[in-house]
């Protein structure tokens, strides 16, 4: 029997086997370089970005009290405070307001004394000389005296969270008469409104919560002699003075509350915290 030959077809083309290479693999595929991708952000927090930065260009490096700079005096602070006032809200204080307040309107620290949260307790304590325990600690209400929700002592902070750190800073002057917390979080008004009907001496809180008490009228002032402004600055660099939105809720505050009492000299302020060294204050007076 015969055997056919097939032979491949002349239109057909076989493949040929590729091998592949015994060199190194080569990348042929430039990477391409991925393009930063532009900003999404609103207007608003390139509002933010640039207030935080001229803020810090105000401050300048160094804000911070240097144990080995000259500490500010409590003239230099109310002077300091003033200037914060008038770049927030255009009210000036002329030199004639401020020569009669000047001395006696900033409480000025011990220096021995850190101005810490543990500290601050002992630091307001000292405020009052001897009579510390019967405004501060005394749990009973004096009609025609003492009226119920008028504290004596306001700790304003740009946070609840930081409020409530302050408050544990208290404790010892708290025991009999505790303190009000007037913060919104976690906090009805209502329930604020409820504890202002009793004797108290501090409270601490954030600014939009305390003038809303005062717009109420749950909260009074006729007790009131000393504010305390936190000047702890939090993880981003920003403080009560400089805090976006709260900035704007404490300068109303003390606007509408606060600041004629201050010129009158029935209401005093203390800056708790680091602040600005004398020296620091005088370099940026030459430097205008």
């Amino acid at each position: 029997m015969a055997i056919k030959k097939f032979k491949p077809s002349a239109g057909k083309h076989h493949k040929k086997r590729r091998y592949p290479p015994l060199g190194p693999k080569k990348d042929l595929k430039k990477k391409k370089e991925k393009k930063p991708k532009k900003s999404k952000a609103p207007d608003f927090d390139k509002a933010v970005e640039k207030t935080k930065r001229d803020d810090q260009r105000s401050e300048s490096d160094g804000d911070e009290q240097q144990p080995d700079s000259q500490p500010i005096s409590s003239s230099e602070q109310l002077t300091y405070f003033f200037k914060h006032l008038e770049s927030a809200i255009g009210v000036r204080v002329s030199s004639l307001e401020l020569e009669p307040i000047k001395d006696k309107c900033v409480i000025e620290l011990a220096q021995e004394l850190e101005q810490d949260v543990s500290n601050l307790g002992e630091h307001i304590k000292m405020s009052y000389g001897s009579s510390w325990r019967e405004i501060l600690c005394e749990g009973e209400a004096i009609e025609g005296k003492v009226n119920p929700g008028n504290p004596s002592v306001l700790v304003i902070s740009s946070s609840a969270l930081r409020s409530l750190e302050l408050l544990r800073g208290l404790n010892s002057l708290t025991k009999q008469c505790p303190a009000v917390k007037l913060f919104s979080k976690h906090l009805k008004v209502e329930e604020q409104v409820s504890l202002l009907k009793k004797r108290v001496n501090i409270g601490s809180g954030t600014p939009s919560r305390i003038k809303k008490l005062i717009d109420i009228d749950a909260l009074g002032l006729s007790r009131l002699d000393t504010i305390v402004l936190d000047m702890h600055t939090d993880i981003k660099g920003f403080s009560l003075f400089t805090l976006p939105q709260v900035r704007d809720e404490f300068w109303d505050l003390y606007k509408n509350c606060f600041h004629q009492r201050v010129l009158e000299g029935s209401l005093r302020i203390c800056l708790y915290g680091p602040k600005p060294s004398a020296t620091k204050l005088k370099n940026k007076k030459k430097q205008r």
